[in-house]
């Protein structure tokens, strides 16, 4: 937020020397982030090695236009919704000694332990990869049609392919939840505080909504420049 409030407020003149920086540090971002996601077993490192990719996302969509500022506070909105809501699930995973257990190699068979805890994390965790009907893949849409009007196909293409490398540690977190062998010792989840309920509910209910139905949320953002300024 601060970083657009600079770019587009006093530095807009410069367009054309910040943005090919902020591009080459996204596509970097992008890579190895992804890259070092895949290689993580604990969730929270594997979300924070995520988040690092995302922002690499993010520096993408800040074009200096108006479709870039747009796009950019979409995608923030969208995936820190879809993180919260993962950060809260996660801590709701502990083992019978009521400690939080957050390597996903013992969660075999969590999905049948604790269905509705493993579901929700599974929905926020697609979102954060960008598949469709979830909030994820609107805002990567909207920051990739943004780089690419803007003339950065390559970088376009470097970030659907980083997409897919991240994609594939989340979809084997699903994979271990739902459909390995079940691990007797595999945590469950523990009744969640009345605060921590109400962000996972509220945060999930907005996720697919947010990908069937992106656009009263980008109309919003693309009034956002007065708030930045």
């Amino acid at each position: 937020g601060a970083m657009l409030g600079i770019l587009y407020v006093a530095l807009p003149r410069l367009v054309a020397d910040w943005r090919p920086v902020l591009w080459g540090i996204a596509a970097l971002t992008m890579v190895v982030a992804a890259v070092l996601t895949v290689a993580q077993t604990d969730i929270k490192r594997l979300l924070g090695y995520s988040a690092v990719a995302n922002v690499g996302f993010l520096l993408l969509g800040v074009s200096g236009t108006q479709a870039g500022l747009s796009s950019t506070l979409f995608y923030l909105i969208a995936y820190g919704l879809s993180t919260l809501g993962a950060f809260a699930t996660v801590t709701m995973i502990r083992t019978a000694d009521g400690e939080e257990e957050t390597d996903t190699s013992r969660w075999a068979g969590l999905g049948r332990r604790s269905p509705a805890v493993a579901a929700a994390l599974a929905l926020f965790l697609l979102a954060i990869a960008g598949i469709p009907l979830t909030s994820g893949f609107g805002s990567k849409f909207a920051i990739f049609q943004t780089a690419a009007v803007e003339g950065a196909g390559i970088l376009v293409v470097i970030g659907a392919l980083a997409s897919v490398v991240a994609a594939y540690a989340y979809v084997r977190v699903i994979v271990t939840m739902f459909f390995s062998e079940p691990n007797p010792s595999a945590p469950q989840a523990e009744r969640p505080a009345a605060a921590t309920a109400a962000v996972v509910t509220l945060t999930a209910a907005a996720t697919v909504p947010l990908g069937l139905v992106p656009q009263p949320l980008l109309d919003l953002a693309s009034h956002a420049e007065g708030f930045v300024r």
